[in-house]
């Protein structure tokens, strides 16, 4: 593997958080969910309302591995807000238990956010 090649993955990753009102790294796709705890996390920001951009981090383990360098979180999910890291499925459940998942949604994407819902795939692979 070439440096090159991490550097592409690094950059459409980081394209995807910054792009995204909602990035979910995860293990599957919301169709195809391959992890309880990507399945937990999903679930929390569905019932959110949340505008939801998902990748599935096991096309390429270098995609799991880049991300981590750029989050500096080890484990999968990941979720991101507006680019910033909330956390994995245990913070994001917490979160939504507590109402403020729902209120960091509305003040990082606006009052009308779920009007936005949506859910799209993204792959970072060729």
């Amino acid at each position: 593997m070439s440096s090159n090649e991490t550097a592409i993955y690094t950059e459409k990753i980081q394209d995807v958080i910054d792009g995204s009102d909602v990035a979910l790294f995860m293990k599957g796709t919301p169709d195809a969910i391959m992890c309880g705890n990507s399945e937990r996390a999903l679930g929390a920001l569905r019932r959110a309302g949340a505008p939801i951009t998902a990748v599935d981090v096991l096309l390429d383990m270098r995609i799991r591995e880049d991300l981590s360098a750029i989050s500096g979180w080890p484990t999968i999910p990941q979720v991101f807000v507006k680019g910033e890291l909330v956390g994995g499925a245990d913070i994001v459940e917490e979160l939504e238990q507590s109402g403020e998942l729902e209120q960091k949604l509305r003040e990082q994407l606006g009052d009308d956010y779920a009007a936005a819902r949506d859910e799209a795939t993204v792959a970072l692979t060729s």
